[in-house]
């Protein structure tokens, strides 16, 4: 059996200016709701995976299932927001109206989420257990229909790797941060 967990494509939302830590929530929500950048070209061995396969699972989040459509239209996927990525927290001040680039934001609140600060979102616990839902769920339909392939998030399909390992299944590579790139999990059956 296999699982394969391919991160999605970059984002059409590519606003960059320096914004508040309120308008940063704004900023998620349209990154979340664009779809992804076409690419020219993607990688070989994702396009392999993805094209055998008969069943792809997605987020619930535009950008996983425009990747899906994008890398092999002529399966349909299967939304799901068990496998949403991990949310950022929000701060409940505006912080003196300190103005950083998105990226930057992104850094400071998944650094702070890793601390333990989950206001207005799930917690890092809360990310591990629905982990390990979605991992349960992956397994049985790996059971099912042998191989599938999960286009999801970077940070989720991280904490999705490890319970994958934690249950015996063993990868082809380390996984990947990048867009587009994928990492199948096997484990005989």
């Amino acid at each position: 059996m296999e699982i394969s967990l391919i991160r999605h494509g970059k984002s059409l939302w590519t606003e960059d200016k320096p914004i508040t830590s309120k308008e940063f929530k704004i900023w998620i929500q349209k990154y979340d709701s664009n779809g992804v950048t076409e690419e020219d070209t993607y990688p070989s061995d994702t396009l392999k995976k993805i094209e055998d396969t008969k069943v792809i699972i997605t987020s619930d989040l535009n950008r996983s299932i425009k990747s899906a459509e994008l890398l092999n239209p002529k399966v349909t996927s299967k939304p799901d927001s068990l496998f949403r990525e991990t949310e950022l927290p929000t701060p409940l001040t505006n912080l003196l109206g300190l103005r950083l680039k998105p990226n930057i934001w992104a850094v400071i609140l998944r650094c702070l989420w890793f601390s333990g600060y989950s206001t207005n979102c799930e917690s890092l616990n809360e990310a591990k257990t629905r982990a390990k839902k979605a991992t349960n769920l992956l397994i049985k339909y790996a059971q099912e229909y042998n191989e599938i392939v999960l286009v999801g998030h970077g940070f989720f399909n991280l904490l999705i790797a490890k319970e994958l390992k934690k249950t015996g299944w063993k990868s082809n590579k380390k996984i990947s941060s990048k867009h587009w790139h994928i990492t199948t999990f096997s484990i005989d059956n």
